[in-house]
């Protein structure tokens, strides 16, 4: 089990830009993959974004060109770079990894966007 902490959450307005954070508790070089969902009030979890254990990105269509995921497996975290926020963006985003065991959690960081 590995534990994961999400930061970089927070109130910005449309327009706006945030960048979240997942610190893992030990080495991200073998998670395959790494990546984030969200969840809007009452709406289900979403998939937002995916990185490879060898770097390949793929991002959901609601977030493609605004949205950059990106890891540094020195520092052993994943970041989720968000420009051009909507307010339809605002929910509870997730980090996530999967390791050969399982999948693992974090506890999710608020992201507000007002309009």
């Amino acid at each position: 089990q590995v534990q994961l902490v999400e930061s970089g959450g927070g109130l910005v307005q449309a327009g706006g830009s945030l960048r979240l954070s997942c610190a893992a508790s030990r080495s991200i070089f073998s998670f395959n993959p790494m990546g984030w969902y969200r969840q809007a009030p009452g709406k289900q979890r979403e998939l937002v974004a995916t990185i490879t254990r060898g770097g390949t990105t793929n991002y959901a269509d609601s977030v493609k060109g605004r949205f950059t995921i990106s890891k540094d497996n020195a520092k052993n975290t994943v970041y989720l770079r968000m420009n051009s926020l909507k307010p339809e963006d605002t929910g509870v985003y997730y980090c996530f990894a999967d390791t050969a065991e399982a999948r693992s959690w974090g506890q999710g960081t608020q992201v507000t966007v007002s309009s």
